[in-house]
């Protein structure tokens, strides 16, 4: 689970209701801070995550130029969905989801908030975080058209690796006889508590990382519907190898991560940037969320890749 530095909308950003043709999804929204928009992002959370994930790399893309919006996937946090029912939550109707997000925020018709701040343009840039990047990858090959480039950040080739495939495991057994408070209250006991020396900036590692009782993960994660925990964990359990698909498609895409990943380890997200052509980063000092680990850098090298791309 990532730990965002807040869950408040920083200055410059606001909280909306993203509406699109599959229903409404909760967003945060930052235009960019220069006079002229170089493109908009659509920024896709990870398993356990939130658009909360994404707080720190608004500003920073802002003053590079960029709208970004980053929306919390059906089921998760504040976007409804089915606490009970999985089928909503399989790959391609997830998928189907970004491509009617992408819709949206392209042309936010007529400013239906009042802020002034409508906007009409071409295709996104997407950027999907570990299972965000699985449904991302699954979004562009249904209809690659609304996109102007894929970033996969920490996500990888295929199923996640043996050792957290056992953890994501253990958390669904979990959720199939206890509820989600009972679930959180477990980890908390099993958990080690999170390093006292945060100055590094660094977070825990991916689906290892241990959980901290503040009330605002805690309030996410009782949010946060257990089905589609369910379902999307199985899908990081069995997902097959789409990279020779990807790599036919002709959208420019970059692969970056921290320099150390339990999740996807860094020798697999070497070799399938090579099998796909994409720029390759690895952001020094961050682990398996360099978005909340170093997002200064992190944004740094995902503006330089869209500016080459614009």
């Amino acid at each position: 689970m990532s730990r965002p530095p807040s869950f408040v909308p920083p200055p410059g950003t606001r909280a909306l209701r993203l509406s699109t043709a599959r229903g409404d999804f909760a967003a945060i929204e930052s235009p960019a801070a220069t006079g002229h928009t170089k493109g908009t992002a659509l920024l896709l959370p990870g398993f356990t995550g939130s658009k909360e994930d994404f707080i720190a790399l608004h500003a920073p893309l802002a003053a590079a130029g960029y709208r970004t919006v980053a929306v919390d996937g059906r089921g998760q946090y504040e976007s409804d969905g089915p606490r009970d029912d999985e089928a909503p939550y399989t790959q391609e109707q997830l998928a189907r989801d970004v491509l009617a997000q992408a819709a949206a925020v392209r042309v936010l018709d007529g400013d239906p908030h009042g802020t002034g701040n409508a906007f009409a343009g071409g295709p996104v840039h997407l950027l999907g975080h570990s299972l965000g990047g699985l449904i991302a990858r699954a979004a562009v090959l249904l209809d690659a058209s609304p996109f102007r480039s894929l970033t996969l950040m920490a996500s990888g080739p295929a199923q996640i690796s043996p050792s957290q495939q056992e953890r994501v495991k253990l958390l669904r057994d979990a959720l199939a006889v206890m509820d989600m408070d009972q679930v959180w209250a477990a980890i908390q006991s099993m958990e080690p508590p999170p390093p006292e020396d945060t100055s590094s900036g660094a977070a825990t590692q991916g689906l290892d990382e241990g959980l901290d009782d503040a009330d605002d993960l805690r309030r996410r994660w009782l949010r946060t519907s257990p089905a589609q925990l369910i379902a999307t964990g199985r899908q990081l359990c069995v997902e097959p190898d789409r990279v020779g698909e990807l790599a036919a498609l002709p959208l420019p895409k970059h692969v970056i991560s921290g320099e150390r990943d339990d999740t996807w380890p860094l020798p697999l997200l070497d070799d399938m940037a090579g099998r796909l052509g994409a720029r390759r980063t690895v952001v020094r000092g961050a682990e398996h969320s360099p978005n909340t680990d170093r997002p200064q850098e992190t944004a740094a090298a995902v503006a330089a890749f869209w500016d080459a791309v614009e």
